[in-house]
């Protein structure tokens, strides 16, 4: 195999990956899942699990260092 075969197919299977991926971003099954995503940060659910670990991690050690 010549070297410049090898690019050939490289570029020919990077160009197909590449419109697949926008085939796949720009499909309606994805838009759900992309609308959902965009409104996380605008979500008030309250702090995250590993947030509320922490936060409870540190009142129970200021409570010990009383």
């Amino acid at each position: 195999m010549d070297i410049n075969v090898i690019r050939s197919v490289v570029t020919v299977v990077s160009f197909v990956a590449f419109v697949s991926i926008v085939i796949w971003a720009y499909s309606k099954g994805a838009k759900q899942g992309f609308d959902e995503a965009a409104q996380l940060p605008f979500s008030d659910e309250g702090e995250t699990p590993a947030a509320a670990n922490a936060a409870a991690a540190m009142s129970q050690n200021e409570g010990k260092a009383s």
